[in-house]
């Protein structure tokens, strides 16, 4: 079976998106490069951009669409948000997206999860929570606990996992792989290196190579989103480059 790859709009970085005309203006050269689909960033939407006419493009380029929503599902109190989850189910049913991917947000010993199964399946758009960079939502504990609600509940909820975001918590990836590999609908290809005691995401060919180990130990049968930067003087061919590369890991 190919591999579905998706091409994450922020990889090409915010300023560039923004140069090029939006992110309706990239899928020409997404769909060029070879890729299946592409994740909508709600924070590089503009004013001027309209869903419906998003989901067109898009559909017109024979791609599919995840959007990507930087909103916890649950609110520092542990408990969701239910009218800002319908708000962003309803949202990614007009982009006609398969997924909506949410950060976690803070989990607590009373978190109650029981009403969020009707609203997501009031919208034919499944639910993906990633592990971000936040020490609530980012660490191999809570979303444990999470996912383990959700196998407990049966809920309708998979994982983006995120390969790098680890990194900036000093989690290992591959006990986190280890835990959650099972739950993964999603994963976001990415690298990252330590610079001056920062963290930084870069690209696969400039890492050390760990990424492909990392990938072996998550499912093979669900997209492979790339999220590093795509950089250089001929995107399409940077982009076309590493989608080939990871249709074929």
């Amino acid at each position: 079976m190919s591999k579905e790859i998706v091409i994450v709009t922020s990889a090409y970085g915010a300023d560039t998106v923004r140069q090029l005309g939006g992110q309706a203006a990239l899928l020409p050269m997404i769909k060029a490069s070879g890729a299946d689909g592409v994740e909508i960033r709600h924070e590089l939407l503009t004013p001027a951009d309209q869903l419906d006419e998003l989901a067109s493009q898009i559909s017109t380029h024979g791609l599919f669409a995840v959007y990507s929503v930087p909103e916890s599902l649950l609110t520092d109190d542990g408990q969701p948000e239910l009218e800002r989850l319908a708000l962003h189910l309803k949202n990614a049913a007009r982009l006609k997206a398969r997924t909506l991917k949410l950060p976690l947000g803070s989990i607590t010993n009373d978190t109650d999860l029981s009403g969020i199964t009707a609203v997501i399946k009031s919208q034919p758009v499944k639910l993906l929570i990633e592990n971000d960079q936040t020490v609530e939502g980012g660490r191999i504990s809570p979303l444990i606990t999470f996912f383990g609600m959700v196998i407990s509940q049966k809920l309708p909820v998979s994982m983006t996992f995120d390969m790098a975001n680890w990194n900036w918590l000093d989690e290992d990836a591959f006990v986190a792989a280890r835990a959650l590999a099972a739950q993964v609908g999603y994963v976001h290809v990415k690298a990252s290196h330590t610079e001056q005691g920062k963290v930084k995401a870069i690209a696969l060919d400039n890492s050390d190579g760990s990424w492909k180990d990392l990938l072996a130990m998550l499912p093979t049968d669900v997209p492979r989103g790339i999220e590093f930067p795509l950089e250089g003087a001929d995107l399409t061919e940077v982009t076309r480059y590493y989608v080939a590369k990871l249709k074929e890991v």
